[in-house]
């Protein structure tokens, strides 16, 4: 398993049009997952222990923030020939497990994680209500393992902010992951 950084945010950057499959069976797009002060738009997966070390968190925070009139919205990119534990049967079960209040959609084709230029698992986008890019960091200090005993909430802090001044921390630490598996190129 190769960890990666992502860059951190380049602000202002303008989130790209999509339209994918939820596990919900309806089709989502930017318009239809933001919200009123913004959008989290996050790359993550289900067999990545980065991701499944903050899962229960992850949600619970998009909860609050949802009240804050900030929508999420989780793709998963990865290669589902590789991992098949990331296939979109699976992306249904993880979601009913974990009870998400928010789409989870599959780029079957990485079409989306390419245009995001998204890195690993999880990647985030936090982006104010004119799909602006505020804050592209991680979700805490956790990584793979327990939270420390000082633990910040940096995600939730960081889209509270935008959902309160439309603009994200100049502050920002680079999240931690699993690479996304890219498809292998078909030579033709």
């Amino acid at each position: 398993m190769v960890s990666l950084n992502p860059p951190v945010c380049e602000f202002g950057w303008k989130a790209k049009d999509f339209k994918l499959k939820g596990v919900d069976g309806k089709d989502w797009t930017l318009q239809a997952a933001s919200g009123e002060k913004g959008l989290l738009i996050m790359f993550i997966c289900n067999h990545c222990p980065y991701v499944k070390a903050i899962l229960p968190r992850l949600v619970e925070d998009i909860r609050q923030l949802e009240s804050l009139g900030i929508n999420t919205i989780a793709i998963s990119s990865n290669d589902v020939i590789n991992f098949p534990e990331d296939s979109f049967e699976n992306m249904q079960k993880v979601a009913s497990e974990h009870q998400f209040s928010f789409p989870y959609v599959f780029d079957e084709t990485q079409v989306v994680a390419k245009a995001y230029d998204a890195i690993c698992t999880p990647d985030f986008f936090g982006f104010n209500k004119d799909f602006e890019l505020q804050y592209r960091g991680r979700f805490d200090a956790t990584g793979r393992g327990e939270p420390p005993p000082e633990n910040r909430r940096d995600l939730f802090e960081a889209m509270k902010l935008i959902a309160e001044t439309q603009v994200g921390p100049q502050a920002q630490i680079a999240s931690i992951g699993c690479s996304i598996k890219w498809k292998e190129e078909v030579a033709n």
